[in-house]
């Protein structure tokens, strides 16, 4: 199997570990696109992500543990 074919089948696999657009990513988080453009350029939140050329994916696991590192709980006094 070539490079190409690999990079489109892990771009593709959506069985295992979707990878979503940033469009959908900023819909599963919560905020606007440009809000995440904004983190993802000057590196305001440690979100990993991929990046082929122009294309830009967030894997739908990383975005989960990325939300649960950034759950707090109260606590009680």
């Amino acid at each position: 199997m070539n490079t190409q074919n690999t990079l489109a089948s892990t771009l593709n696999n959506n069985s295992f570990d979707p990878l979503l657009s940033p469009f959908e990513t900023a819909n599963y988080i919560g905020v606007s696109e440009n809000t995440l453009s904004v983190w993802r350029c000057v590196g305001r939140y440690d979100i990993p992500y991929i990046k082929v050329g122009r294309l830009v994916r967030y894997r739908r696991s990383d975005l989960d543990t990325w939300l649960e590192s950034r759950t707090h709980s109260t606590s009680t006094l």
